[in-house]
């Protein structure tokens, strides 16, 4: 079992003999856990895998517990404080995206990092659509999830950008991920909320598919634009749909614009 752990994700193979105890999962927390900053939840079924993975985010003076199971995750999310879930979609005892959607009703504000089976547009899509903040398909470098980790720890960490609107009656709402425009409030889904912030803090300013693919879901841009032009629809709809003035318009051949007049 370690040897195809260790051979399918690799890089970090040196650290598999601290993994050789068989103590449960749950509820489980590294050492220095008290002292860190940044605390990581890992919801994995698979033993091995889970260790590697909070063993090399240790590494980053991170704190990280492990379970495998839906009801341990949520009581520990429930005793303390968490800045991000690293949630395994190959969950055997429960529905991953169900509880991918459980985890972002309640704790909106709490980063998400799917692991997935496939590589496939259906399941990153299906990921995003529920909640997560970033996907990574397996097999996967463990050097590259926690290259993604500080990613997501940077944005968290990062000060808020302040929009002010020139023209515009939109208002944002970060507690209930919606937006209001003229009075009317608009729900939206965790990525449709950051897709329209990203916008709204480079108003005036043609984003290319390629930068939105890297800035709104970290990932290259390579074979994955056309999940920009799925997402801008969802929010075009949502944001213009009855409205004379669009504020999402498509400049050919470069991307798209957010401007808040006509």
């Amino acid at each position: 079992m370690h040897a195809a752990i260790a051979e399918q994700y690799g890089m970090l193979a040196r650290f598999l003999p601290t993994f050789s105890r068989t103590s449960s999962l749950a509820e489980e927390q590294t050492e220095g856990a008290c002292a860190a900053k940044y605390r990581v939840l890992i919801v994995e079924s698979s033993l091995p895998l889970a260790r590697l993975l909070a063993t090399g985010l240790s590494e980053d003076a991170i704190s990280v517990g492990v379970t495998h199971e839906r009801m341990s995750a949520l009581q520990q999310l429930e005793k303390g404080p968490c800045d991000l879930v690293i949630l395994d979609l190959d969950l055997t005892d429960v529905d991953a995206f169900a509880m991918l959607r459980e985890l972002r009703a309640k704790r909106p504000n709490i980063g998400i990092l799917a692991l997935g089976g496939k590589a496939g547009a259906v399941d990153l899509v299906n990921a995003f659509d529920h909640g997560a903040d970033d996907y990574l398909p397996k097999p996967f470098s463990l050097l590259e999830m926690m290259a993604r980790v500080r990613a997501l720890r940077r944005r968290s960490q990062a000060a808020p950008v302040a929009v002010e609107p020139k023209k515009s009656q939109i208002v944002l709402h970060h507690d209930q991920c919606s937006v209001e425009r003229d009075g009317r409030v608009i729900g939206l889904t965790p990525r449709e909320f950051t897709l329209l912030e990203y916008m709204m803090q480079h108003e005036g300013k043609t984003l290319s598919r390629a930068c939105l693919t890297q800035e709104v879901w970290n990932m290259s841009a390579e074979g994955n634009t056309n999940i920009v032009d799925v997402y801008v629809k969802y929010l075009r709809d949502k944001l213009d749909g009855d409205y004379d003035i669009k504020m999402i318009r498509t400049i050919r051949g470069l991307g798209y614009v957010y401007q808040t007049h006509a």
